[in-house]
C-alpha cells in the first residue's frame, strides 16, 4: 500500500473532497471516461493558482490530483540546492520521510540529474530496462509488479533549469502515454510559474516596491487563465494584443470576427475566447463553412425533421441546437452561400432557428465567433457577401498576427511542436541553436501550420537526435521552391484568389478530377499545397477526393 507523507494528513484531502465530490461519484458509477477525468484534473490544476500562490499548497495538491485521479504516482519535485550542489526533493506526494531524504542527486547523475543537466524531457518506457534509473528514492520492491514508466521534466524559470518534476506510471493504465505527458507538461509549466512568482514575492519583501506587487498580481491573473487560453503560445506584443481583445469581450454576447491569414490559429483563439467566457462549461461547436456541400448546409446548421428530404429517416438537430448555451464557431465564414447568409442573419437577429421541413421556431442561446482569411469587404463589393451580415459579424474584429509579425514567438512554438512530434513519432530530436536561428529568419507564408509541418518533417528525417542548421536549411530551401510555385500561380489580389477554376461553393463536378490530380501531382501528393493551388480549403479538397474516388499514389 502506498504510504502518504505526514504533510498530507491535513489541509489537502479536504480540499480535494470539496472540489471533486461530484466527479468522484461519477467515476464510481462508471460514467466519466479517462478523457473527462483528464479534463477535470486540468481544470482543478488551473483553479489552484487562484486559491493560493503558496507553492507548498498548490504543488502538493497538483501532485495529489495526478495520483488520485490519473494514477501518476509518487510525484516529486527536485530543486537545485546551490549550497549543497545537489538536487533535493522540495515537494512530493506518496513518499515517506526516508524516501524523501534518499532523493538526492548530483547534476548528471541518474535520470533526474541528466534531465536537470540537459534541460530535455525524459520518457522512460520501462524503468527495469533503463540503466540510468538508480531506484535511489523508491526501492523497486516497493513498487507494483509489472512495467512501470517514468516521466522526468525540467522546470525552467526565466530560461534557467531550476529543478526536475518526476512521476511514475503503471503501464497497465488503459490510455495513451502521450495523453498523460500532456497533463504532466501542464503541471511542469504551472510549477515553473509558481516558482517565478515565489522569487518575485521574495524580492518584493526585500525591496518593498509597488512595481513588483503589480507584476505579481498580473502573474496570478495570467496563471488563472492559462488553461483557458486553449494552448495559445506566444508572448509577443501582437499575440498579447489579440489575447487581450478576446479577454475584454469574453463575457459579453458580442459577435467576434477573427481575421487573419490561413494557419494563424483562428480556431485556437476561438476556443480561448470560449474558455475565457462564462459559457466555458457549455458546448463549443465548430462548423467549417468551406467544407460542407451547399445542398447539405442548411440541414447541417439548422437541423431537419424526419421525411423533410430523401434520406432524412429521422429528425436531427443542427449545429445551432448543439451549441445552445455555448459557442458556435463559424470557420471560413466567407465561403457561406448567399442563400444561407440570409438564414444565418435571421438566426442571429432573432435567436431562433427553424429546422428544414419544420414549422416550429426553436429558440437558441448561442455566442457566435466567426473566422475568415478572406477580405469580406471585397466580397461585399463583388456581391458575394451580404453587407447586413457583414455588419452583424464584424461587431468585434480581432486581427490575428501572421507568424512573420511575431518572430519572437517562433522559439517557443518550435520547442512546443518538436515536443509533440517526438511524442507522436517516438523520437528524441532537439533543435540546436543554429537550427533555431534558421527558423526565426524564415518568412513563414503558411504561418503556424507551416511551422508545425516543417518541424514534423525535420523530426522524421533527422538522422541524428541533434537537428543542425544545415538540416533546417535543406528543408527550408525545398519549402521556398514550393512557395515560389504557389506564388506564381496566384492572382495578385487581396483575396489570394487562385487561377485554377475549381468552384469552392458549388456541387462537386466530375470534370474537376483532372485539375485535382494535376495539382496533387505537381505538389508531390502534398494535399495542403494542392488545396492552395486549387483555391480550396484542405477539407474541401479531401471531400472532393472522397466523392470523386480519386486514388492517391505514393
Amino acid at each position: 500500500m502506498e504510504m502518504k507523507s505526514k504533510e498530507f494528513s491535513t489541509g489537502i484531502r479536504p480540499y480535494l473532497h470539496s472540489t471533486a465530490q461530484a466527479e468522484l461519484s461519477k467515476n464510481v458509477h462508471g460514467i466519466v471516461d479517462w478523457s473527462e477525468t483528464q479534463l477535470f484534473v486540468t481544470r482543478e490544476i488551473s483553479k489552484l493558482i487562484g486559491k493560493s500562490l503558496d507553492p507548498a499548497f498548490a504543488i502538493r495538491n497538483m501532485l495529489h490530483l495526478l495520483s488520485e485521479f490519473l494514477g501518476l504516482n509518487r510525484g516529486r519535485l527536485f530543486l537545485f540546492d546551490a549550497q549543497k550542489q545537489r538536487l533535493v526533493i522540495r515537494y512530493s506526494y506518496g513518499l515517506d520521510e526516508d524516501e524523501i531524504k534518499r532523493g538526492v542527486f548530483r547534476p548528471g547523475e541518474g535520470i533526474t540529474g541528466k534531465v536537470f543537466q540537459s534541460g530535455e524531457v525524459a520518457i522512460i518506457q520501462d524503468i527495469d530496462t533503463e540503466p540510468n534509473y538508480l531506484a535511489r528514492t523508491v526501492d523497486r520492491d516497493t513498487l507494483p509488479k509489472g512495467t512501470i514508466s517514468m516521466f522526468a521534466l525540467p522546470i525552467i524559470v526565466n530560461g534557467t533549469v531550476r529543478g526536475v518534476l518526476a512521476v511514475n506510471r503503471f503501464r497497465g493504465l488503459h490510455r495513451p502515454l502521450s495523453d498523460d505527458l500532456v497533463t504532466v507538461r501542464l503541471v511542469a509549466a504551472q510549477i515553473a510559474q509558481l516558482l517565478r512568482i515565489e522569487h518575485l514575492v521574495n524580492e518584493q519583501v526585500e525591496r518593498r516596491t509597488a512595481a513588483l506587487t503589480v507584476e505579481n498580481r498580473e502573474l496570478k491573473k495570467a496563471l488563472g487563465k492559462q488553461a483557458q487560453h486553449g494552448g495559445i503560445i506566444g508572448e509577443s506584443v501582437a499575440s498579447r494584443a489579440a489575447l487581450r481583445q478576446i479577454t475584454q469581450v469574453a463575457n459579453t454576447v458580442a459577435t467576434v470576427l477573427l481575421l487573419g491569414e490561413s494557419g494563424t490559429g483562428k480556431e485556437l483563439f476561438a476556443r480561448a475566447l470560449h474558455m475565457a467566457s462564462d459559457r466555458r462549461e457549455a458546448p463549443f461547436i465548430k462548423v467549417n463553412c468551406g467544407a460542407i456541400p451547399e445542398n447539405l448546409f442548411e440541414s447541417e446548421l439548422f437541423g431537419h425533421e424526419k421525411g423533410s428530404f430523401t434520406g432524412a429517416h429521422a429528425a436531427k438537430p443542427g449545429r445551432f441546437e448543439d451549441a445552445d448555451g455555448g459557442t458556435l464557431f463559424l470557420d471560413e465564414v466567407g465561403d457561406l452561400p448567399l442563400l444561407l447568409q440570409v438564414k444565418l442573419l435571421r438566426a442571429l437577429q432573432e435567436q431562433q432557428i427553424q429546422r428544414v421541413g419544420g414549422r416550429k421556431e426553436i429558440p437558441v442561446n448561442v455566442r457566435i465567433v466567426a473566422a475568415t482569411n478572406r477580405d469580406l469587404q471585397q466580397l461585399v463589393a463583388s456581391g458575394r457577401f451580404r453587407l447586413d451580415l457583414f455588419y452583424r459579424l464584424n461587431v468585434v474584429p480581432v486581427k490575428l498576427p501572421a507568424l512573420r509579425a511575431r518572430a519572437e514567438d517562433i522559439p517557443a512554438l518550435a520547442r512546443h511542436f518538436i515536443g509533440l512530434a517526438n511524442d507522436t513519432f517516438q523520437r528524441h530530436a532537439t533543435l540546436m541553436p543554429g537550427a533555431m536561428e534558421q527558423l526565426i529568419r524564415f518568412p513563414w507564408p503558411g504561418n503556424i501550420r507551416q511551422l508545425q509541418n516543417i518541424i514534423e518533417r525535420l523530426v522524421l528525417l533527422a538522422e541524428q537526435p541533434e537537428i543542425e542548421a544545415e538540416d533546417v536549411s535543406r528543408v527550408l530551401e525545398s519549402e521556398r521552391a514550393v512557395d515560389a510555385v504557389l506564388s506564381s500561380m496566384t492572382v495578385a489580389s487581396g483575396t489570394n484568389t487562385v487561377t485554377r477554376s475549381v468552384r469552392t461553393n458549388q456541387a462537386v463536378r466530375g470534370d474537376e478530377v483532372e485539375q485535382i490530380v494535376s495539382a496533387l501531382t505537381e505538389c508531390g501528393g502534398n494535399k495542403s499545397r494542392a488545396a492552395q493551388i486549387l483555391g480550396l480549403t484542405l477539407r474541401q479538397l479531401n471531400y472532393r477526393i472522397k466523392v470523386l474516388q480519386i486514388t492517391l499514389h505514393s
